[in-house]
């Protein structure tokens, strides 16, 4: 199993931020469907003001180039993440047309058998 965590922040609006949650307490059937047939069997989004924090785990056959490539061809992933990109904005150290980026791993601490 992969893991991966990105982040990504939010305009810093409380009305905005509330409506942004709201609509992750009810995400869409077509969502969850697209996420779970790109190989993501688990995903987390954390808040932190308007920092959000994204942990993925995936199986082996998971890729961000193959799961870009489905959203660009399913209708309701596009209009899914143009009514996100109401509430979010890109990172400073962001590529124009980019939201959610990779963090790298710089610590794990694993209990020993």
């Amino acid at each position: 199993m992969k893991r991966y965590a990105l982040a990504l922040d939010l305009k810093d609006d409380p009305n905005l931020i509330a409506e942004y949650e709201a609509h992750h307490m009810t995400v869409w059937p077509e969502i969850k469907k697209s996420i779970l047939d790109s190989g993501i069997e688990r995903m987390e989004i954390y808040r932190l003001e308007t920092r959000l924090f994204m942990i993925i785990e995936a199986d082996e056959h998971f890729s961000f180039q193959n799961k870009a490539k489905a959203d660009l061809n399913n209708p309701k992933v596009q209009e899914w993440e143009e009514l996100m990109w109401k509430y979010q904005q890109a990172l400073p150290m962001a590529n124009p047309g980019e939201k959610w980026l990779l963090m790298k791993e710089i610590f794990r601490l694993e209990q020993e058998e």
